[in-house]
């Protein structure tokens, strides 16, 4: 079990996520998101406003993943895991 933050994830918070897998601890991030925007949380809609005009790039978009996943690849496995 690997462990990120929001922030890591481009949002912008210190919430944690928890996960085996890239893939999931992207899930989680996107859910987190989506409960950020619905609540008005004016600090993600910001993080979510520069995250959408990342994605007008599919270069930049995809280098981005590719950064966050290697970053997640890095990450040591959390203690009790």
């Amino acid at each position: 079990m690997k462990t990120m933050t929001c922030k890591q994830l481009g949002g912008a918070c210190d919430k944690e996520f928890h996960s085996d897998t890239f893939a999931n601890m992207a899930e989680q991030s996107k859910n987190h998101a989506m409960e950020m925007f619905q609540k008005g949380d004016a600090e993600h809609l910001k993080a979510m406003n520069e995250m959408q005009e990342l994605m007008k790039s599919p270069d930049a978009m995809n280098e981005w993943m590719a950064t966050k996943r290697k970053e997640f690849e890095a990450l040591p496995h959390d203690d009790n895991s």
